[in-house]
């Protein structure tokens, strides 16, 4: 007789990822929001161009394109695209554009700054001049506002494209920069993981000092408006369950709204690794400064252009509020 054989377990399926939400909801609360003047520093190419007219035919942003008023109309005509209404303002070159554009901002014509087909460096280094400049008190930073397909909600990894070794100093002015842009956009109390490779303080690895000293500081009112906890390593950042294998007792754990990276290369690496194997997209934006700017890429998606205009747009009107 032959012997029956035990049923073979197949595992169960994984839910398939869900769909993108974030930038979506993003731009939908933009919806009730008046359109923001925005000044577009040397868009010649045709993504920085077609970026700057979708978000405006989206009823985002009023465009001043800046650059080559030649080479401007020369790449809306052979995109097809209608820019008859838009302000343009001639510049010779990308780096007088920059300059254009940083002073259209500065004299109050522009609420906000978009890049257009010109070097970030270039552009920021208009925006950071003392000498009419947009700099105030804090230091610039950057911020990436990600829509993972695999995570329930918008994701902040701060500071992927500035500051390159940040210091303590530095470090409590990018988390205080991406608090206020998380009020903004209605995250009451966002929270924020200080990412280390590990979750103990240890001498060795100068990021975790610096993770519980931020702690510190947000408990003795140096940092305000978010729940900060740290040193936190990636895993027990964002998943609950790596956080309780761990032993790890935190309301950030596994939650986290923000992600406070040691430094440009982990944070750089980090964005690009969600963006490329988790199919995430990014939205970057420029916080510190008097007014946010966009650092749109030709490698973004629609969806992430939509979304950096959506988040400078939220912060535009909060700033209106406090003024």
């Amino acid at each position: 007789m032959k012997k029956e054989q035990d049923p073979i377990e197949v595992a169960p399926l994984r839910k398939a990822p869900r769909e993108y939400r974030v930038y979506p909801a993003l731009i939908e609360r933009c919806a009730t929001l008046e359109p923001v003047t925005t000044a577009v520093a040397h868009p010649c190419d045709e993504s920085s161009l077609t970026a700057a007219v979708e978000a405006a035919e989206a009823d985002l942003i009023r465009p001043i394109l800046v650059g080559p008023e030649a080479r401007i109309r020369a790449v809306a005509e052979q995109l097809g695209l209608d820019i008859s209404a838009y302000r343009v303002v001639d510049a010779p070159h990308s780096h007088a554009a920059a300059a254009k554009a940083v002073e259209i901002v500065a004299a109050g014509e522009a609420e906000t700054l978009m890049k257009g087909s010109l070097h970030t460096d270039e552009l920021m280094a208009e925006v950071v001049r003392k000498e009419g400049g947009l700099r105030t008190e804090r230091r610039v930073s950057h911020a990436f506002i990600m829509d993972v397909p695999t995570y329930p909600k918008p994701l902040v990894i701060t500071d992927a494209a500035i500051n390159i070794f940040p210091d303590l100093e530095t470090k409590r002015d990018i988390v205080q920069n991406a608090i206020d842009m998380a009020h903004a956009l209605e995250v009451k109390l966002p929270k924020i993981a200080i990412l280390s490779a590990v979750e103990t303080v240890t001498p060795k690895i100068p990021s975790t000092i610096d993770a519980a000293a931020l702690c510190k500081m947000a408990d003795r009112g140096q940092i305000t408006g978010g729940l900060l906890d740290g040193p936190l390593a990636f895993d027990n950042a964002i998943s609950k369950e790596a956080a309780e294998i761990k032993g790890i007792r935190s309301e950030v754990a596994g939650d986290a709204d923000i992600l406070l990276v040691p430094d440009l290369e982990a944070g750089n690496m980090l964005a690009k690794q969600l963006s490329f194997l988790a199919n995430a997209d990014a939205a970057g934006i420029v916080l510190g400064a008097r007014v946010p700017i966009m650092l749109t890429s030709r490698a973004d998606t629609v969806r992430a252009r939509m979304a950096s205009c959506a988040i400078a747009v939220c912060l535009a009107h909060a700033r209106r509020q406090r003024t």
